[in-house]
């Protein structure tokens, strides 16, 4: 009998921003987004999404600001 407990791999936090970004442009390959599936832990993925989401409405935000000034 093998007692080897074996880790599960989680996603850095590098990875995850990687997968948000990806998933906002719309632009991943097949593999990678498989590799995500696999490691990235569904609270990773909403937290991540929802950093992503405010860093981006508070850029277009910023950057009407800069225009209309």
């Amino acid at each position: 009998m093998n007692n080897e407990v074996k880790k599960e791999e989680t996603a850095s936090v590098r990875q995850v921003a990687g997968a948000v970004f990806a998933a906002f442009t719309g632009i991943r390959k097949k593999s990678a987004h498989e590799a995500d599936a696999r490691m990235i832990k569904p609270h990773q993925a909403i937290i991540g999404g929802l950093i992503g989401g405010a860093v981006f409405v508070l850029s277009v935000l910023l950057l009407v600001r800069i225009v209309t000034s």
